[in-house]
């Protein structure tokens, strides 16, 4: 008899911690999904073969993109993560493999990151204490992404609305607890806020 193992993230059980933050910040981790990273070049055939196989063009400038089961978020002139909570790591892969056809590269890196959704009043005032960028929405509208520290930790952070009030933040795995540790201290500033 074979026991089937459930798949547990990085922060697996860390929910009541996020629970007991102050009002006006939520942070939730998000459920894994299939990520693969791509490689090609923008203006040659396999970019559009890719932008088909996804349901949307790659994006041309560091933004994110949804299409029909797949995210697209720009990570270099030549680079973008592809994530889908819709298919299978090896599936999202193949298919990525297919559609560029030997003319980039395909990695599937679904265990690399762990993914966080920060919600709340306090969450852009929250990021800018250990984030570099500038997060007003002028400046960092939805559909923003950038790869970015937070406190020591590297992110790919995306923005998910125009009020500066919620984001999604990929980290590596490795980092994770770090950086859920940073948040959890990071926001007891907002208590009573």
């Amino acid at each position: 008899m074979t026991a089937e193992l459930s798949r547990t993230g990085a922060l697996h059980g860390w929910s009541g911690r996020f629970a007991a933050l102050p009002d006006g910040v939520q942070i939730v981790t998000e459920p894994f999904v299939a990520m693969a990273d791509v490689r090609l070049d923008p203006a040659g055939p396999a970019a559009a073969d890719v932008a088909a196989h996804v349901g949307v063009a790659l994006p041309g400038r560091p933004s994110w993109v949804d299409g029909d089961t797949a995210r697209a978020i720009w990570l270099g002139p030549d680079e973008w993560l592809v994530t889908s909570p819709f298919q299978a790591p090896g599936d999202l892969e193949a298919g990525l493999r297919a559609a560029v056809a030997g003319r980039g590269a395909v990695v599937d890196v679904s265990a690399q990151r762990t993914t966080l959704r920060l919600r709340g009043e306090h969450v852009r005032d929250l990021l800018a204490t250990g984030c570099a960028l500038d997060l007003h929405p002028r400046a960092f509208p939805a559909g923003s992404a950038a790869q970015t520290t937070l406190g020591l930790a590297g992110v790919v952070l995306l923005a998910l609305d125009d009020a500066g009030r919620h984001y999604q933040l990929l980290v590596r795995s490795s980092f994770a607890r770090y950086l859920a540790t940073w948040l959890l201290d990071a926001a007891t500033e907002f208590r009573g806020a």
